[in-house]
């Protein structure tokens, strides 16, 4: 009997990769999204649904649709919004909007799913975090740290979840190529304009990375690689310049590691 994965942010990028590729390897595939109107698949192995991380009614009622097509097997919390600028330029409620979507919503949506995992006593929960939730980077405070907050939700609740065989992971990509840089981000401005001459040369590196960067498929593969991994591993770092860049953090004393961060963005 065929597996089924139920995928947030699922229109673009690394969702929309990550769908594909579960199909491919012949799973069921619940591929949800804000406007699935949006959406253009192939597979009839894929099934389309609207999910918006930040709607309780919204979540509640996709979960619900999810379960009628039978045992969910894997949950990938994919969805994600991307704040740039200076802290100090960001408006409450872009504050509000970043944590909503990227911690909120994610526990929001684990939440709804975990019932089920508990009574079939087994199920995968797949977080997409970022190398920026082991490190941080200028003009990326809120995001980051909505990153760190979901190593720390994901690496405690692990723990929790284990007397119900449910595993826990965590996808922690580098830069991709994606549209993250061009659609998803929103940069912050105000009044204030201290901050506008380090923010438009960072901004431009920021976007330099991810041109150069690898296919959203590297991680596709990573998310696939977590969700057959019957051991209790926690992190997978989703491509080889994630992995450079967290052996780093763990090797280098900090104040080394800050004055590299410095001299590529600086």
């Amino acid at each position: 009997m065929s597996k089924t994965v139920l995928i947030t942010g699922a229109s673009t990028g690394i969702g929309r990769s990550t769908a594909i590729l579960f199909a491919e390897k012949g799973w069921n595939v619940i591929a949800t999204m804000r406007n699935p109107e949006k959406a253009n698949f192939s597979s009839d192995k894929i099934h389309v649904l609207p999910l918006d991380v930040t709607n309780s009614d919204s979540i509640h009622t996709a979960i619900a649709k999810s379960l009628e097509f039978g045992k969910i097997d894997v949950l990938v919390n994919n969805a994600g919004y991307g704040l740039m600028g200076a802290f100090e330029n960001c408006s409450p409620a872009q504050i509000q909007r970043q944590f909503d979507t990227n911690v909120f919503g994610l526990m929001e949506v684990t939440r709804a799913l975990l019932p089920h995992f508990r009574e079939s006593r087994s199920g995968v929960i797949i977080n997409v975090a970022s190398i920026g939730g082991k490190m941080s980077f200028p003009t990326y405070s809120l995001y980051n740290s909505t990153k760190w907050a979901v190593e720390g939700f994901s690496e405690g609740l692990q723990y929790e979840l284990e007397q119900f065989n449910i595993r826990v992971k965590l996808i922690e990509p580098g830069p991709i190529k994606t549209d993250f840089y061009d659609r998803s981000p929103e940069i912050a401005t105000s009044d204030l304009k201290v901050y506008d001459e380090y923010v438009n040369k960072i901004i431009p590196k920021m976007n330099q990375a991810g041109e150069k960067a690898p296919a959203p498929e590297v991680v596709a593969k990573t998310i696939y690689k977590a969700a057959t991994d019957p051991s209790r591993r926690l992190r997978y770092p989703a491509d080889p310049g994630a992995w450079t860049a967290v052996i780093l953090r763990k090797l280098l004393p900090s104040h080394i590691f800050s004055t590299i961060i410095r001299s590529n963005f600086h």
